[in-house]
């Protein structure tokens, strides 16, 4: 039997990998915490073993192990989740160009933020926000990008990040350590002024 060439495609198409890989890549360059496989998975519409496949051979192909160079971001597993992240040995390179970037003055957002996060540190992002009541995703970018907050851990089970202040905070504060924070209770407001205008009628 023979085949009529007519009937070949000559662009067959692309292995269904390759595809889940383009649609992953897509969704990890936008997102903020790790993500595990399944949720992954729910985002591109495809199977857990798919994804899984998907995942070895974009790890592979960032590490120069397919032939093509070292990229200069690494996709990492943190806490049982996946996450793009710059390479160690260039945080120095990038960290100097977004702070060359940035406007010198912190916005007051920002200067909450920080406060929430020196004070209650470690704390998460989803922490910060129901403290302050608003969505800090940008603001937290910007102040890592200062490189006055630091991931310090991700949590296990839930797979959000934990954010601390760097020493970098303590030399713009011209302070030692944390310790030397002033106590915030006493710029609280009890209430007792209330009571006692009540007490007086």
């Amino acid at each position: 039997m023979t085949t009529d060439p007519s009937s070949i495609d000559e662009n067959p198409p692309p292995p269904v990998t390759a595809d889940v890989a383009r649609r992953l890549e897509a969704i990890l360059l936008v997102v903020e915490e790790p993500q595990s496989l399944v949720s992954l998975a729910a985002a591109v519409g495809s199977p857990v073993p798919a994804v899984r496949q998907a995942i070895e051979g974009l790890v592979a192909d960032y590490d120069g192990e397919t032939g093509g160079p070292v990229r200069g971001f690494e996709l990492r597993e943190v806490g049982g989740g996946w996450r793009l992240y710059v390479r160690e040995e260039h945080d120095d390179l990038v960290s100097e160009f977004v702070n060359a970037q940035a406007p010198s003055r912190l916005s007051q957002a920002a200067l909450e933020t920080l406060a929430v996060i020196a004070y209650k540190q470690p704390v998460t992002r989803s922490q910060v926000a129901s403290i302050r009541a608003v969505n800090v995703d940008s603001v937290v970018r910007t102040l890592l990008s200062r490189g006055l907050i630091t991931e310090v851990f991700t949590d296990a089970e839930t797979g959000a990040i934990n954010y601390g202040t760097t020493d970098a905070l303590l030399v713009n504060l011209g302070i030692n350590s944390l310790d030397e924070l002033p106590h915030i209770s006493p710029l609280l407001d009890d209430g007792a002024s209330g009571f006692d205008e009540e007490a007086r009628r």
